[in-house]
């Protein structure tokens, strides 16, 4: 696998013990090696990210007025 990630078998251990430092490169070539590649997309999806979209939610106006006219 390390050989297929053009890494070192340190870094792939690295990669499988969850090391923040191994680039966001080596993880997502070891998930389209290992054909998880769509998943790493939905990571990044806005529309699946719940917590966000119900932030934004809450910070719309209650409220909304027209602009008053001159």
């Amino acid at each position: 696998m390390a050989a297929r990630l053009y890494v070192g078998r340190a870094t792939l251990w690295r990669l499988e013990q969850g090391d923040p430092t191994v680039s966001l490169g080596t993880l997502a070539t070891a998930a389209f090696i290992l054909q998880l590649h769509k998943r790493l997309a939905d990571l990044a999806s806005p529309a699946s990210d719940e917590l966000a979209l119900s932030l934004d939610e809450e910070r719309l106006p209650k409220n909304i007025h027209r602009p008053r006219r001159r």
